[in-house]
């Protein structure tokens, strides 16, 4: 990682370095209400055509992977 002082954070460091103090922050109930927050908002903002479509990606993404 990148403590040096020469050094910048790479975005990827930062990310991992931000998710793991999440992590240790938070609970599995907080991210029970995020996800259920982010449900919500996905259904609000798209029509029953865009979840047929992920679910017909979905079920493409499984088929491939039984066929290998």
């Amino acid at each position: 990682m990148a403590n040096d002082n020469n050094k910048k954070m790479t975005v990827e460091e930062a990310g991992r370095k931000g998710g793991e103090a999440t992590s240790r922050n938070h609970d599995k109930e907080f991210y029970q209400e995020i996800g259920k927050k982010g449900g919500e908002a996905t259904s609000e903002n798209h029509d029953k055509e865009f979840y047929q479509e992920i679910g017909e990606k979905g079920g493409e993404a499984r088929n491939n992977q039984n066929n290998n």
